[in-house]
């Protein structure tokens, strides 16, 4: 029995090598990925209580399209584009949460300005290329 349950051992760990091999260098999860996945369990449940059929079609292939993006996100070697795409995200995320202030985009060189709500017009100096605009807040 000893025998049996070292090569069972030795199974399992070439197994565990073989997934640890598989996985080096990948993307992994973040915060983006756990909405996708979020979002396709959503309209995965909703799908089972439809009994139009068309509608339950639509909802369950959008959530097989939201897993399989989830999963190449997971599994991606590109780390910088993923990390930006998290990134973007997380700033949109700050931006909709930030009930205090506005952003402005600098007409000339684009760079994302924050002002504070509530204060009408106001001239916006850009603190990159120092361009002036007039804004509503």
């Amino acid at each position: 029995m000893t025998n049996f349950s070292y090569k069972l051992r030795q199974c399992f760990a070439s197994v565990a090598g073989a997934f640890r091999r598989f996985f080096a260098g990948r993307y992994g999860h973040d915060r983006l990925n756990m909405l996708i996945l979020t979002i396709g369990l959503i309209l995965c449940i909703i799908g089972l209580f439809v009994h139009v059929w068309w509608f339950n079609l639509v909802l369950t292939i959008g959530s097989y399209v939201l897993l399989v993006w989830a999963l190449f996100r997971c599994f991606s070697k590109d780390h910088y584009k993923r990390y930006q795409e998290n990134r973007r995200y997380l700033l949109m995320l700050d931006r909709v949460k930030d009930r205090n202030n506005r952003y402005f985009a600098c007409p000339r060189c684009h760079q994302t300005v924050r002002v504070p709500r509530g204060k009408g017009k106001i001239s916006i100096t850009c603190p990159r290329c120092k361009e002036k605009f007039v804004k509503k807040t």
